[in-house]
């Protein structure tokens, strides 16, 4: 049995908003990464985890141990919230000892978690004179210092400045690979769950389409959805399709950097426009029957005008 499993968790809102039902199993000290667009059903899921939100089915059990009915604070889960949750008017080691009973080593649990994350003697620090990122990591901090079994981050990173996420990211998968703490994480972006998670697991109007590594979820989509949704994708149908060797009604999804430009036999086409990129160029290439498709290159392999022969390697093939 997994360290933590869902087992069938839904919950309804109306007629036509349903949230599940969603099975999973999260190994111990596993990082997973619940992707999808807005309204997708990732932080009502996150919030049914969690205990602040009420299922109308499933169970949700960790360690064996069945939590569904248990109040938020019996759960023994840590969560950081998407907006941190900080008090402005107490400092630091007031945040991070917010959570925790008291207790006579109270100020080393605090001391112990924030060297967690680098913060080691921010404890009298105000909130206001932190970075985001700083911020971020006081929250991580204040989540971890009771030593819960399972940690939840809700769109972590959303709050911080695109120059500080990649940092940020690489500092929070070390903490969590350090503390070695079962995660789960929600977010729609694409390159934040393939660094941060373990597995992915992909979220489309309330139901599970995917779960997997990143490298497979990646290179072999199980719907339509995930393969146009995770990574750039051309969508090729009808008689397009079948330039590819697909049958009719069929749908071929073929990445940009999937083609080849070969100069022997192939499917024809002509170089409409280059987007140069620096070390590679997308070229959008209008095929025979005016479909087009974008393919990733090297930026010296062809010009506007210039036509081309593409091959296919992988490809992936919808009915």
């Amino acid at each position: 049995m997994s360290f933590l499993t869902v087992d069938g968790l839904r919950v309804r809102f109306s007629d036509t908003v349903t949230v599940g039902p969603v099975s999973l199993g999260i190994e111990r000290g596993e990082i997973l990464a619940l992707l999808g667009p807005s309204g997708s059903g990732k932080t009502t899921l996150l919030r049914m985890l969690a205990g602040f939100e009420t299922p109308d089915g499933g169970r949700v059990r960790v360690d064996g141990e069945d939590v569904t009915s248990m109040p938020p604070a019996s759960r023994r889960f840590g969560m950081v919230f998407q907006h941190y949750a900080l008090f402005p008017h107490l400092d630091v080691g007031e945040n991070v000892a917010f959570g925790l009973a008291a207790a006579a080593d109270r100020d080393a649990q605090v001391a112990e978690a924030l060297g967690l994350v680098d913060l080691a003697g921010f404890e009298r620090r105000k909130v206001q004179e932190l970075s985001g990122g700083q911020q971020q990591r006081v929250a991580l901090a204040r989540a971890l210092a009771p030593h819960p079994r399972v940690l939840l981050l809700d769109e972590p990173l959303s709050n911080l400045d695109p120059s500080l996420r990649e940092r940020t990211r690489r500092e929070l998968r070390e903490v969590i690979g350090r503390v070695g703490i079962t995660s789960v994480f929600v977010t729609h972006e694409q390159e934040e769950a393939f660094d941060l998670g373990d597995r992915v697991a992909v979220l489309n109007a309330g139901r599970l389409e995917q779960v997997g590594t990143p490298d497979a979820v990646y290179d072999t989509p199980a719907s339509l959805f995930v393969a146009t949704f995770v990574g750039r994708a051309n969508v090729l149908k009808d008689g397009a399709c079948r330039l590819f060797g697909a049958q009719a009604g069929e749908t071929v999804v073929i990445r940009p950097e999937d083609f080849r430009i070969v100069p022997g036999p192939g499917v024809s086409g002509v170089v409409k426009e280059r987007r140069f990129t620096g070390a590679s160029a997308y070229l959008s290439v209008e095929l025979e029957g005016g479909a087009r498709v974008e393919v990733l290159t090297d930026p010296r392999a062809a010009r506007v005008g210039d036509r081309v022969t593409l091959a296919a390697g992988r490809k992936t093939v919808f009915g």
